[in-house]
């Protein structure tokens, strides 16, 4: 599905240049659960960037479906990024005054023609993040943790062949981050492609493989035969905490 050869990110201060990502060559295949980990500054945020077509590399090519991203026009990479990509940010970017089901619609408003089951969709989306008690919710009454619920059903609204998430837990407790990853898992058993940023190993070990970035160069790719179970730490929290 995914295609990166010899991507190179480069960027220019006046004189200054410095080079973010030197010669990044990897594949996705279609369905792959792949976490992207890396201390600050080693340039993974700039990869998901570009993997999101929210930037274009210096030198190299990004295959998407076959399709050089690199080649195409800015009309064309929004259009790609409303259909095929979802988005799920640290900061979940939530409309204040609107309610999860508005906000879970909003993608939709892009698209060339807004669907008539508008509101089906969103209702089933929320549904899968376990909100479909939550619809009428506006973000001041949400955990943080329903919050991003909210922002991944909005990922997942326009059916997009790849999930792009860059930190997702960043902002969350423990129990919350458990909670999303174990959606991430859900989704990944379902079929569906995730890309995963983070700095935290523990949440990179949910998915089924890892590539670690070094000062803008992979230092290690790896599968993981036995990734953790975001389920069953859900129900350890469970029990110390003596919840259901």
């Amino acid at each position: 599905m995914i295609d990166i050869e010899n991507i190179e990110k480069v960027y220019t201060v006046g004189v200054v240049t410095t080079r973010v990502l030197k010669g990044i060559s990897f594949q996705v295949k279609a369905g792959e659960y792949v976490a992207i980990m890396g201390a600050s500054g080693t340039g993974k945020s700039t990869l998901m960037h570009i993997l999101g077509c929210l930037d274009k590399p210096t030198g190299g090519h990004y295959r998407l479906e076959g399709t050089d991203m690199v080649n195409l026009d800015d009309d064309a990479l929004s259009h790609l990024r409303n259909h095929r990509i979802g988005f799920v940010f640290q900061q979940f970017h939530l409309l204040e005054r609107a309610t999860s089901i508005r906000n879970v619609t909003l993608p939709l408003i892009y698209s060339e023609r807004y669907p008539e089951d508008a509101h089906q969709r969103a209702e089933k989306a929320l549904a899968a993040v376990g909100l479909a008690d939550h619809m009428t919710y506006k973000p001041n009454q949400l955990s943080g943790g329903q919050q991003q619920r909210v922002a991944i059903a909005r990922a997942l609204i326009t059916d997009p062949t790849i999930l792009l998430a860059d930190e997702p837990t960043g902002n969350l407790d423990s129990r919350s981050g458990a909670e999303v990853m174990a959606i991430f898992q859900r989704l990944h058993r379902d079929g569906r492609t995730i890309i995963l940023v983070s700095h935290d190993r523990a949440v990179a070990e949910h998915a089924n493989r890892i590539i670690i970035l070094k000062d803008g160069r992979i230092a290690e790719d790896r599968p993981l035969p036995n990734p953790r179970d975001a389920e069953a730490e859900l129900r350890v929290l469970a029990e110390k905490e003596g919840q259901p």
